[in-house]
């Protein structure tokens, strides 16, 4: 079995775009870290086919659709579908950090397989029919 893992920081002090899909070699969907600073906006825009996930980390985010305003604070997320025109805004006096997720077509679902430990030998099972492992011993 070939090992196809790959790493990223990201970096929260970058000046308003860090492109973490070429860092991590995603061919399926787009993954961006964006600093917005005080009181910056970006372009409106919209995707012909793309869904985009914004996760707010750091901040509040203003996230016009449409014209209208929604406020996204630390830990939401919001979904703007394809054809939805956007904006990212920070009305605020203070930084918004957010994590960008875009991807076109159907999802995937329920392709994994899992083993109950790495000494496992086969072709794997449905992860639902594998019980969770122990907990990991307290050192």
């Amino acid at each position: 079995m070939t090992l196809d893992v790959s790493f990223a920081a990201v970096d929260r002090a970058t000046e308003l775009f860090q492109g973490l899909r070429r860092e991590l070699d995603l061919e399926s969907f787009g993954i961006n870290l964006m600093v917005l600073q005080p009181r910056k906006r970006l372009r409106v825009h919209t995707h012909e086919r793309q869904d985009e996930v914004y996760l707010v980390l750091e901040g509040t985010l203003t996230l016009m659709a449409e014209g209208e305003p929604h406020e996204l604070g630390v830990d939401q997320l919001a979904r703007v579908g394809p054809g939805t025109r956007r904006q990212l805004t920070n009305p605020t006096s203070e930084k918004v950090v957010i994590l960008a997720l875009g991807a076109a077509g159907k999802h995937e679902g329920r392709d994994a397989v899992a083993w109950s430990d790495w000494d496992e030998e086969g072709p794997g099972r449905e992860p639902r029919d594998v019980p969770l492992p122990d907990d990991l011993p307290i050192t």
